[in-house]
């Protein structure tokens, strides 16, 4: 390894580190207020910058959307060409620059006031225009930039998009925001899945292999096999649950026995196994099969009756896992 590359690495994130540990100094009045306004406000929230600072507050947006506050970009450069009209009068803004002294921010500053909207700055030098013409100033200043010049907005950046991720988390707790509002804002892909998916929605694909206790050793083989669950449940007549036997039972017991003609279900099954409701939410199931190293789940309705088998494999398709 080139040891340059190391020590530069290195010394970035543990710069950027520094920046970000140094914020908390600037959790003020200021940021409660800007939290407290956003929260009772009737309107959106509306975010605007220019360079990077219009990237960072894109990435603001997209998490405030995301966790409950409903918001919107305006790039500054836009803002002065009639962007400015989706600015409503209950809406509240938030210029984000690092200088705050940007020649768009110093245009569309009085213009937002104009308008009457509460107006939050977020930058990184408080005696600017930016941070003096404003209703409350969120101040992310850093000592140094990661860039070796100390020029390329690298900490400042940094800094910003981690106060914007406390004003996000702030209001989401104010809000009550919780993991079923979470899951609604995100139906799609791996993580809307780990939310929403229920067992019910996975097992009813897969064969339901079952036997009861007097069962013989062929008939527990073909219910075992036919399904590719590597397992069968032992049910009594009425369907409740009184044991499973899986693969690894048949193997044990295969080692240690030498007459099989006798053999019943009821001689090799594992009593009280692990089960899960089919209303409950797979990536419980999957938290049970890795508590307990396991690979199957039987699968229960409200009255305790077994209705199937739930697979690892199942969890792994679906992208849980």
């Amino acid at each position: 390894m080139d040891d340059r590359i190391f020590k530069t690495a290195t010394r970035t994130i543990l710069l950027e580190a520094e920046s970000v540990a140094g914020l908390v100094k600037y959790i003020n009045d200021d940021f409660v207020h800007t939290v407290e306004t956003v929260f009772n406000s009737k309107g959106r929230f509306i975010l605007s910058g220019v360079g990077k600072s219009a990237i960072v507050a894109q990435k603001i947006v997209a998490t405030l959307n995301s966790t409950g506050t409903p918001s919107l970009f305006m790039h500054a450069a836009d803002a002065i060409h009639g962007d400015l009209g989706m600015i409503q009068k209950e809406d509240v803004v938030m210029l984000l620059s690092k200088s705050g002294e940007s020649p768009e921010i110093k245009v569309i500053i009085p213009l937002i006031k104009n308008f009457g909207n509460v107006l939050i700055g977020m930058g990184g030098n408080e005696k600017s225009f930016l941070a003096t013409h404003c209703n409350f100033f969120l101040n992310t200043t850093v000592t140094k930039e990661a860039c070796p010049n100390n020029l390329a907005p690298t900490s400042s950046t940094t800094v910003q998009m981690v106060m914007g991720d406390a004003l996000a988390v702030c209001l989401m707790e104010l809000g009550g925001f919780n993991g079923h509002d979470f899951a609604r804002f995100h139906p799609g892909g791996n993580l809307g899945k780990r939310l929403y998916l229920k067992v019910k929605d996975l097992y009813t694909y897969n064969a339901k292999p079952a036997v009861l206790p007097s069962a013989g050793l062929r008939e527990i083989i073909v219910e075992i096999t036919k399904g590719r669950l590597g397992a069968t449940a032992v049910i009594t007549e009425k369907g409740a649950i009184a044991g499973i036997i899986t693969d690894g039972d048949l193997r044990r017991m295969l080692e240690k026995s030498e007459k099989l003609e006798n053999i019943k279900a009821e001689n090799i099954l594992t009593p009280h196994p692990k089960t899960i409701n089919a209303d409950d939410l797979a990536v419980k199931a999957l938290d049970t099969l890795r508590t307990n190293d396991i690979s199957q789940l039987l699968v229960i309705d409200q009255q305790q009756i077994y209705v199937g088998i739930l697979h690892l494999h199942d969890l792994v398709k679906e992208g849980i896992v």
